[in-house]
């Protein structure tokens, strides 16, 4: 396998960006087990032989190591040859890398989004080197049961301040859940948007998409009612509402186990709110979940909201508070990506 740095990338506006990589039979793997941590140049070939997977492989590209699969079949955990530093590495087709990173390259460098940091292109595939994380949103959420306002003040700003940044710059993120949303240090105050491969960079100011993708629990109710197009940055907005109620109430605004009466929740957008909430947190998510596209915030507004600069004196129940919950209405254990429409 001939190994070699990416040039770089020129971006093509009004492309989709949404490819999810497959084929990861051409990646080369050496099973010497007992080789795992040693960080030495020495380490295999500079063109290993390719041989089938198995679950105890690793692999030398370039500077870097190619270590155990992380989620998915494309995601490894890898390391820096010589330095140890670890990265997560995503896996692309080389025919369509580039489509798939379009969106990356329209955006400046904010801290909320993930960045790239080397691409090591292959005979047939793509490396691209990422920054590690320390767990997603999603499951923090979950183990938490629910997060006390100002620490979900202070997360939930940094998430808006990223898709903010995108829409700013005339990209729609389409597919936005907690899940996609990872924490840049171990003790879990900053985040990041971890991934902008669903992303949809726009041809001028006109936002409008026909395509309707997206995680259930997280569809808007125009995506579900149209025919035709429908504002992207609103519902990427939409989005943002269920992800600040599930943070700050610890389940889904609308959930059922049966996609048809889920949509038919959705499409009512009607939904309770615990008293426990303080109003200006009360006032934020109804001012988000809307039905109306129009009549929702922009996530630029969303910023401005006085929730974010008040003094929050309520004591509401954290990470690891034992209060029960409805089973049927918890944050789930599994992200199940089908996509029902």
């Amino acid at each position: 396998m001939n190994v070699r740095r990416s040039d770089p990338i020129v971006v093509t506006h009004n492309g989709r960006s949404r490819h999810k990589t497959h084929d990861l039979d051409d990646l080369p793997c050496l099973g010497t087990s007992e080789t795992f941590q040693i960080f030495s140049p020495s380490l295999g070939s500079p063109s290993p032989p390719e041989t089938p997977r198995s679950a105890h492989c690793i692999s030398s590209l370039g500077e870097y190591l190619l270590l155990e699969l992380l989620e998915g079949d494309h995601v490894f955990r890898a390391a820096h040859l010589h330095s140890g530093e670890e990265f997560a590495c995503k896996v692309f087709d080389i025919t369509r890398y580039r489509e798939s990173l379009a969106a990356y390259f329209c955006l400046s460098a904010h801290k909320n989004l993930n960045q790239i940091v080397d691409i090591v292109l292959g005979d047939t595939l793509a490396y691209v080197f990422f920054e590690k994380n320390h767990g997603d949103m999603h499951s923090f959420v979950r183990a938490c049961k629910r997060l006390p306002e100002d620490e979900a003040a202070r997360l939930f700003y940094q998430i808006a301040s990223a898709v903010a940044h995108c829409h700013d710059n005339g990209l729609v993120l389409r597919d936005l859940q907690l899940r996609k949303f990872v924490f840049t240090n171990l003790d879990r105050s900053l985040i990041k948007l971890d991934s902008l491969e669903d992303a949809y960079v726009l041809d001028g100011e006109d936002d409008s998409l026909s395509h309707k993708h997206g995680y259930p629990a997280y569809i808007s109710p125009e995506i579900l009612d149209t025919s035709g197009s429908y504002s992207g940055r609103a519902a990427d907005v939409w989005c943002l509402g269920v992800m600040l109620y599930t943070i700050l109430v610890g389940r889904y605004p609308f959930h059922d186990l049966d996609p048809a009466s889920l949509f038919s929740k959705i499409r009512r957008g009607q939904f309770s709110l615990p008293e426990t909430l303080t109003p200006k947190a009360k006032c934020l998510i109804r001012s988000i979940l809307r039905r109306e596209p129009a009549e929702r915030l922009t996530s630029q507004e969303i910023l401005d909201h006085p929730w974010f600069s008040s003094s929050i004196h309520g004591q509401l129940p954290g990470c690891g508070a034992g209060e029960k919950e409805s089973s049927d209405q918890l944050v789930p254990d599994v992200c199940v990506e089908d996509d029902y429409l």
